[in-house]
This record gives C-alpha cells, structure tokens and sequence, in this order.
C-alpha cells in the first residue's frame, strides 16, 4: 500500500509534530463559549486530537477530568489530565461507549482520511444527551474563498499545508456528517478572528461579529447526542 493510505508510525509521528500540538487561542475561545451555551455534564472532556492539550485551561471550569487522545504526547501536556495515544486514521481511542459528558476534536478532522469515521467515533465516546463539539478551517472565509479564486485551492489546504492537511470541509459537509452519525441540535459558530488578505494583522473583532462567516478563519460544529445507538 502507498504511504498515505496506510501511514506509518514515523510519518503519522512526523504529521503531527508539524502542528506542533497547538491552535489559536480565538478557537479555544469559540469552543468556550459553545459550551456556556449548553447544560451538559460536569464530569469529563475528552478531547481527540488534543495536539499539548492547550484547550483544558478553557475547559477546566466546566470539567473535573481531562482526557487527552492523539498520536503523540508532547512535552507540554498537562501534567495532571490523562492521555490515550492514538492514530486515529486506522484505530479507535481507547475508552468505553459513552464515557464522557462533551466530546471536542479541534482542528483535527481535516488533518485525517476518513471525516465521517472520526465523527462516529466522537460520536461513540460521548453519553447519550451528551455533546459533541468540532472545529475546523472555514472554507467560505473571504481570506478562502479568494484564495480559491486565485489558487484554485482554499486557503488552509495550500500545497504548504499539505500532507498535514488533506480534507476540506464545508459547513454543509459537517452538519451531513453530524446527522449522519446520530447528533441533534446541531448548529455552527465561527472564531471571530479573521486576517486580513495579504497581511499579518487581524479584522477588527467589532467587525467579524458583523460578517462572522466571511471574517472568520475557523469555524466549529456542535451537536448532542440523540437517544440510541449509532
């Protein structure tokens, strides 16, 4: 089999060290605010594709353990959540059915082969009544959608993001994959954090609230878990 439908440990190892286990901090935020919104359970987080687990701080006061799952522990973990090592394109994350009370994955499912798989699997995880929460590059940006015009490519899955990145999601496609796998109340939020084309510098937040989908370079899905299996 080529290396990409069937990646080994080195590179799957290699893949996500290229990340270096982080996102921006406006997505962590949008995840915090998604979950203010909501009544769920204040037991555990699992977070699949926890890259150094940056999000926990921005969980901790809704949740009194962390679950970290990824295919590399990196140096900066929090010393005091747990971890379950995973290569999530070929295995499952090593827990039970319906162990935790929300379920997040940021930044993770464009970095995989199969996106409907991973969901099942967040899907799995979280308790019946439970909430899942996923984010992604927002393909309809402004910044993305020109750099598609021009590049014929979006703007997070240039030839540079690649093979770190191989799967571009439209809200369309997350909000099929939700239902698909068993979620309700599904709705999508944006970061509310933008660059401007061309620059390094950011769009006024005052101004992203008011264009949230064309300002935003992230975007996130949240859905709750309906009653019954998947």
């Amino acid at each position: 089999m080529s290396e990409v439908s069937c990646p080994n440990s080195q590179v799957v190892d290699s893949r996500a060290r290229q990340t270096l286990g982080i996102s921006d901090v406006p997505i962590y935020e949008m995840v915090a605010r998604a979950l203010d919104k909501c009544d769920h359970g204040r037991d555990l987080v699992v977070d699949v594709g926890c890259g150094a687990g940056h999000i926990w701080p921005f969980l901790r006061p809704h949740f009194s353990r962390y679950i970290g799952a990824d295919a590399v522990r990196y140096a900066d973990f929090p010393a005091e959540a747990e971890f379950s090592q995973v290569h999530l394109d070929t295995n499952s994350v090593s827990l039970p059915d319906e162990s935790a009370d929300v379920v997040t994955s940021i930044e993770t499912i464009e970095h995989l082969e199969n996106p409907r798989s991973l969901m099942r699997e967040l899907v799995r995880l979280v308790k019946v009544g439970g909430w899942v929460v996923v984010t992604t590059p927002n393909q309809l940006s402004f910044l993305s959608l020109l750099t598609l015009v021009l590049k014929h490519r979006f703007a997070s899955f240039q030839d540079v993001h690649y093979p770190m990145h191989l799967t571009a999601l439209l809200e369309v496609d997350l909000i099929r994959i939700a239902a698909e796998c068993g979620l309700t109340e599904v709705s999508i939020a944006y970061s509310l954090h933008g660059r401007l084309v061309l620059t390094p510098w950011h769009y006024p937040r005052f101004l992203a609230v008011c264009f949230p989908r064309a300002l935003s370079d992230n975007l996130l899905l949240i859905g709750r878990k309906a009653g019954g299996r998947v």
